[in-house]
């Protein structure tokens, strides 16, 4: 929603991959060649597979199994592209490799187990997470030990659940400042936001209800990472960029980018500034109490030549007393509504 509420322009990176893109063969097999040795190459994938919150490409190409490819992929010895998936023999795995093994185009057939690229836990127990499971071990096996896959899962549950202790006590540190009033703008301080509302953009879901976050039962913010409070988009980022990275360096064997470059690392820079906020903002309303200040929030955070582009005002000028939910009433149009079930 955070994509959808902007104008055109601002969004160009996320449109052009999914929207068309991600329909059409040429995008892999490239328009005026359709040549599958070009599909089978690793690279073919990064136009859409990189960037901060989905760090695939990035991930692969500097973990080990991306070394291998990138010193040897000239080689038609090592890397014989000619041949199908089903009979490829590679010295080290491409995307397309374990993604697509034996030339299956289901690609999440082969992901792994976790929701929202990694920003969230899956019920691993569950049946559909064990076959998951078995099935990466199974072409993790091509080339090592059914115990070696399988540890290295371990380590991934690992990362991502300190990944998540971490974020949970960033968001609780930035939950505590909007239920005592002190984040510095509040939810109805600022232009309505993607939906035409004013709901806290860290209430996502029906996670959070109550007058204070804004909306009904069952309404849903959305992640922003412009026009709102710096904690907000601390938080944004904490989970959005720093705990992605953990989980895709992880997947991909690039331990290196799941601790140091903003992974692991990032993520206590991004709670340790969020506290150092949180800290200045409790003593500054102590100040501003004590001397008899009410805080004017500034306009400049409800309108503005670029604000006025977004979505949010377009409705309440155009719609007044209607949400992006009334004009586009069907529940599953997007999956942060979280509509309750008649």
């Amino acid at each position: 929603a955070w994509s959808i509420e902007r104008p055109p322009g601002d969004t160009a990176g996320c449109t052009f991959c999914h929207t068309s893109s991600e329909e059409r063969c040429s995008t892999c097999h490239q328009r005026h060649q359709f040549d599958p040795r070009v599909a089978r190459r690793a690279e073919q994938c990064k136009t859409c597979h990189w960037g901060k919150d989905h760090r695939d490409w990035e991930a692969y190409d500097i973990g080990l199994h991306g070394v291998v490819y990138q010193v040897n992929k000239w080689k038609p010895e090592q890397f014989d592209f000619s041949k199908k998936l089903s009979d490829a023999d590679y010295v080290g795995p491409t995307c397309q490799y374990c993604h697509m093994r034996g030339g299956h185009h289901n690609v999440q057939r082969f992901g792994t187990v976790y929701t929202s690229m990694g920003m969230s836990m899956a019920d691993r127990g569950a049946p559909i997470w064990n076959e998951k499971r078995d099935r990466w071990v199974s072409v993790c096996d091509d080339c090592h030990s059914p115990r070696f896959a399988r540890e290295q899962l371990q380590a991934l549950d690992e990362a991502v659940k300190d990944a998540g202790l971490k974020y949970r006590e960033t968001f609780k540190v930035a939950e505590d400042l909007l239920v005592d009033g002190v984040l510095d703008p509040m939810p109805k301080d600022l232009c309505p936001d993607w939906s035409g509302q004013h709901l806290w953009s860290l209430k996502i879901g029906a996670y959070h209800d109550g007058e204070a976050y804004g909306g009904k039962t069952g309404e849903s913010g959305e992640f922003r990472m412009s026009n709102c409070t710096d904690v907000e988009r601390l938080c944004f980022e904490s989970v959005g960029y720093f705990q992605t990275y953990i989980y895709k360096g992880m997947a991909h064997g690039s331990w290196n980018d799941a601790t140091y470059s903003d992974g692991s690392f990032g993520m206590d820079r991004w709670l340790v500034n969020v506290k150092q906020n949180a800290s200045r903002a409790r003593r500054l309303a102590t100040l501003e109490k004590k001397v008899g200040i009410t805080l004017q929030p500034e306009e400049f955070w409800k309108t503005g030549e670029w604000l006025d582009e977004l979505t949010g005002p377009y409705i309440v000028k155009n719609h007044p007393g209607k949400t992006i939910f009334d004009l586009c009433p069907d529940p599953g149009w997007l999956d942060t509504h979280h509509a309750p079930a008649e």
